[in-house]
């Protein structure tokens, strides 16, 4: 019983923070023209923060292995709410990069709540399933958000995002007063090296992870590419209005949803092997961001529905597979260094893609089936030498 108030209290946590994303995602671009920026621009918004959270990661990571979950993950909140604040108070681009940069600098929010859930975890399952909560989460957030977002928008292009540095305020109080501490074997004697990217080259050595974190690259490439140029090809191609776009986000979000809450636990992990799913998931993602270069919406639809399907169940597991490698001792170590290595992809990811786009709408998308289809190589070829070497 105990577990499971815990369990709760931490999604609370977690929603909470991932529904200003369902909030802003939608209504960013359009926020960021009306400052006369390019697509270009925008895109760079994206990989800036992913260059300060590429550093930040893995160190904040490592840090909630040694002195807890609790604390770091009250930090990064806070860092969240204030770059958001200065965001929705920018008078000049360079703003807007300030507060990203802020934002970035404790991005330590995704990582850690992963660690919570699994430190609660009972066994494999249950570790994959409580990860699966997240993207559950994030689902909820991406019915509910876009809605708020457009809304809000429709009053003010600053307003959302003065609304999600109140929300992330309020969270902050609130996991003060009411979020336990998880982590049951920190080591606080162990000397903690203050180099932020020390722990990112202990991961170019790990023979058990390093094949992981290059397919994982390669996903989060695909991944991020197509969100930051998304609701820009929607209005360019489809001719859709912000509306429209918070709408189809609603509708991806509903599909994230009962993929991670209803079907990872009762239909893939039942009938289908990990270790398969995140293999064969790279290659129908690409397939999904493939059928999205065709413009109809009978395409886009479709397009969208494998492609929400195959990353979301991808992102669960791939994740839990390496946090059960890493044991409880380095978990939040590894899961920042998966969140950094993400970061580090978000930061090329956006600049091709936004560069592309400005060539030919559909490009982006096929950049993006390309780095799929190569983490599905590496990750293909790494089962295969892990079945022979046992063999």
């Amino acid at each position: 019983m105990k577990l499971q108030k815990e369990k709760i209290i931490i999604v609370v946590t977690v929603l909470i923070d991932v529904l200003g994303l369902g909030i802003i995602i939608p209504v960013l671009p359009f926020y960021v023209e009306s400052f006369g920026a390019s697509a270009i621009t925008l895109t760079l918004l994206f990989s800036v923060f992913s260059l300060f959270s590429f550093v930040s990661g893995p160190f904040l990571g490592a840090l909630s292995d040694r002195i807890g979950r609790r604390p770091v993950l009250i930090v990064s909140i806070l860092s969240s709410a204030i770059g958001w604040f200065v965001f929705a108070s920018a008078h000049a681009i360079w703003v807007l990069f300030l507060g990203r940069i802020i934002d970035g600098m404790a991005a330590g929010n995704l990582p850690i709540a992963q660690s919570y859930l699994v430190d609660v975890a009972r066994d494999d399952k249950e570790r994959t399933a409580n990860l699966g909560i997240i993207g559950g989460i994030f689902g909820i957030a991406f019915i509910i958000g876009p809605v708020i977002g457009a809304a809000l928008s429709s009053l003010s292009r600053a307003l959302p995002f003065f609304f999600v540095a109140g929300l992330a305020t309020l969270n902050v109080i609130g996991a003060f007063f009411f979020l336990p501490e998880t982590h049951k074997h920190m080591d606080k004697e162990k000397k903690m090296v203050l180099n932020p990217l020390h722990p990112l080259t202990n991961a170019v050595s790990d023979k058990l992870l390093l094949s992981r974190y290059v397919a994982w690259f390669f996903f989060g490439i695909s991944i991020s590419g197509m969100q930051s140029i998304f609701a820009l090809y929607m209005g360019k191609v489809f001719g859709f209005d912000v509306v429209m776009v918070g709408a189809i986000y609603t509708a991806m979000g509903l599909a994230v949803f009962l993929n991670q809450m209803v079907l990872l636990r009762n239909f893939w992990l039942r009938h289908f092997s990990e270790s398969s799913i995140e293999v064969w998931m790279f290659l129908s993602n690409a397939i999904g961001l493939s059928i999205l270069m065709v413009p109809s919406t009978y395409f886009l639809i479709f397009g969208i529905v494998v492609h929400v399907f195959s990353q979301s169940l991808l992102r669960a597991v791939m994740t839990s597979r390496a946090a059960g490698i890493a044991g409880p001792r380095r978990r939040g170590e590894v899961l920042g260094i998966m969140s950094s290595v993400l970061s580090l992809a978000m930061i090329g990811g956006p600049l091709l893609a936004g560069s592309l786009f400005e060539i030919k709408p559909f490009f982006p998308f096929a950049a993006c089936s390309l780095a799929l289809a190569s983490g599905f190589l590496i990750m293909k070829c790494y089962s295969a030498k892990k079945v022979a070497n046992t063999g």
